[in-house]
């Protein structure tokens, strides 16, 4: 019982001593932790102690998630630091518009580098924030209008942009926005609208994020079912893109990372400048280390774009692909130093596997790894498979990932199937074939 007591008396005393630990702080540290909490929880800390009373008003960042606005105005009139670096609000409930625009417009004015904006509601954002001087990181959700040509936009040291599903007062409106921001490194641009262009020109782009989504099929003019991309300074890029007409994109020879997903129905008749331009595009991609390509959902061009590819990727090492498995014959014999291959189920059945006449380079001296993803069994599946395993001879691994089922006698025939692959003859002696299911 003794012993009990003592060692109760010894934690009391420690957690006294970490509390007292903590209390010692300077305010200035205790300020930057609190700044990693959400303005609400910030101010909570005032119950601690008495030193922590006052500390949430010169905490550096403001960040709002659904407090409401009688909240967010008191908090702004009692703060005291005169700087903001980080001001977020999560905005769920339509508000009067003029309050919006006040508190963003005491952020800029209080120079705020870093502003994030998610609201539920639209509403017209103050043109202070697009001329900004102090601002580093934008990102807009759901909210605003990006000024036209012809309106001050003035973000000198903005280095990163997000504009997610935001409204635009003109055609030109992000390639004005784009133009204004002259050391801009990211953008992530996300887009579902009915009639434009997306055009995007920067010398200082190295990270570049586009979902361009299209709707619409009254829209048949070329200046609008469009994308244009001209940033040479890219080393990522990410483009989900579902135009009607065509791509148009500059160099990218410092490209080093791509992951690309073409989503288009149109008829073959009409197809020939579009599968040009997607050929082009391509052939941009040239210089890529890593590349995850998806051209499965636009199928309609694919004997078009086939026929005119004479592309190489001497710099390509891992290849994700979705695709009309003519294209998996085609980076294996253009891609000699590829050394991780995943292959991912398609939405219409894969045609046209024909053996290449030679062995590829890559299955001699470089393929170490294949990941098979939502095999099914199938006929031109398993003819891949033995050909990649007979042939790869430096190979270590193969992943074949087949989808669960709950039909218990399909699930027995998947297993049947996949069983047969162990018995594959095998060019690599260290090879090991994994089955897993997910």
């Amino acid at each position: 019982m003794e012993i009990t007591k003592q060692y109760s008396r010894k934690r009391r005393k420690q957690n006294a001593i970490s509390i007292d630990r903590l209390s010692e702080l300077p305010d200035s540290v205790l300020c930057h932790i609190l700044s990693f909490l959400s303005t609400q929880e910030s101010v909570a800390t005032t119950i601690l102690a008495k030193q922590w009373r006052y500390l949430w008003k010169f905490v550096p960042n403001l960040i709002f998630h659904f407090e409401d606005s009688d909240t967010i105005n008191r908090v702004l009139l009692l703060r005291k630091l005169q700087k903001i670096n980080t001001f977020r609000l999560n905005y769920g409930v339509e508000c009067n518009a003029y309050q919006v625009d006040t508190w963003i417009t005491f952020a800029v004015e209080h120079n705020v580098e870093n502003v994030d904006i998610y609201l539920s509601f639209h509403v017209d954002l103050p043109r202070c924030l697009f001329t900004c001087e102090t601002l580093v990181d934008l990102s807009l959700e759901n909210c605003g209008l990006v000024p036209d040509i012809g309106s001050a936009v003035c973000l000198p040291h903005l280095k990163k942009l997000h504009l997610m599903y935001v409204g635009y007062e003109g055609y030109d409106s992000l390639s004005n926005l784009v133009s204004g921001c002259p050391v801009l490194e990211e953008l992530l641009v996300q887009l579902y609208v009915e009639y434009s262009s997306c055009r995007i020109s920067s010398p200082t782009i190295k990270r570049l994020m586009v979902n361009y989504l299209f709707e619409g099929e009254r829209y048949d003019n070329r200046d609008y079912n469009k994308m244009e991309i001209d940033t040479p300074a890219v080393v990522y890029l990410q483009l989900l893109d579902c135009t009607k007409q065509y791509i148009k994109c500059g160099a990218l020879n410092f490209l080093t990372e791509a992951d690309i997903e073409i989503f288009n129905s149109i008829k073959p008749q009409d197809g020939f400048p579009y599968s040009r331009s997607v050929v082009e595009f391509i052939d941009r991609l040239c210089n890529v280390e890593c590349l995850k390509l998806d051209l499965s959902r636009c199928t309609e061009i694919i004997d078009l774009v086939l026929s005119a590819w004479t592309i190489s990727f001497h710099n390509l090492t891992k290849l994700e692909l979705s695709s009309d498995c003519r294209f998996l014959l085609k980076f294996l014999e253009n891609a000699d130093n590829l050394e991780i291959l995943i292959l991912r189920e398609v939405h219409e059945e894969m045609k046209g596997w024909m053996e290449p006449q030679r062995v590829p380079a890559c299955l001699l001296s470089r393929l170490r790894i294949i990941k098979l993803a939502g095999i099914k069994g199938k006929t031109h599946e398993f003819e891949i498979i033995r050909y990649l395993l007979r042939n790869a001879k430096v190979l270590e691994r193969v992943e074949l990932d087949y989808p669960s089922s709950r039909n218990s006698v399909e699930k027995m025939f998947t297993m049947y199937k996949l069983k047969e692959i162990l018995l594959f003859e095998r060019g690599s002696k260290s090879c090991e074939v994994v089955v897993s299911k997910f």
